[in-house]
């Protein structure tokens, strides 16, 4: 008798919830705020993946003049990199509900990204008084498109960090904070990333 009512189930109407080893549908649920990143993320690799080779293909014509790398660049690098490790301190913190921690980590990790992002208009301001404008080559208008789209996704990432500080200064609870401050963080170690490449094209360059 159990045979026959084996044979005559119908394994399209089991709740997957009720067969062993297979685990609820709420347990692949990702979130939408992720999903989102991720395919913007890589929209934005393949944008910079293809500047960077046309960057790579002009730099072999015999016409190439590179631009000098002022040394403001290497503090702007350690500038973005500190604030991309506060970033981590502040999801970090939240995911142990140490609100302090998180706060903390959030407002150094704007601040320094805006002392970035300062830091590199006073270099396009001192290449500019050099004489390096953006029409008179083709390595200075490289230079200024891309710190200029790499500049601009910070911005960006600012929006998003500030509706996240203005939660918190509202009295928002560490839970409800705790996805938006990692996706934050995502999008900081992902610009970390891509401006290391870039600068390492410039310095090579």
């Amino acid at each position: 008798m159990s045979i026959f009512h084996e044979l005559a189930k119908k394994p399209w109407l089991i709740n997957p919830a009720e067969v062993e080893g297979v685990p609820p549908p709420a347990a692949f649920f990702v979130p939408v705020g992720k999903v989102g990143l991720r395919v913007f993320l890589v929209v934005v690799t393949v944008v910079f993946t293809l500047m960077l080779i046309a960057y790579g293909d002009r730099m072999l014509f015999s016409t190439w003049r590179p631009m000098p790398e002022p040394w403001l660049l290497w503090l702007n690098t350690a500038l973005l990199i500190t604030s991309s490790l506060a970033m981590q301190w502040a999801k970090s913190s939240a995911k142990q509900g140490n609100s302090d921690g998180m706060r903390d980590g959030l407002l150094w990790g704007g601040v320094l990204t805006i002392a970035f992002l300062a830091g590199q208009l006073y270099v396009w301001q001192q290449l500019v008084d050099l004489g390096y404008y953006a029409t008179s080559g083709t390595a200075n208008a490289f230079f200024y498109l891309l710190t200029a789209i790499h500049g601009l996704h910070m911005m960006g990432g600012l929006v998003a960090w500030g509706r996240s500080v203005f939660k918190m200064w509202r009295g928002g609870a560490v839970a409800d904070l705790r996805l938006s401050v990692e996706l934050c963080t995502t999008y900081w170690h992902y610009l970390l990333l891509v401006w290391l490449v870039l600068f390492a094209m410039l310095l090579f360059s």
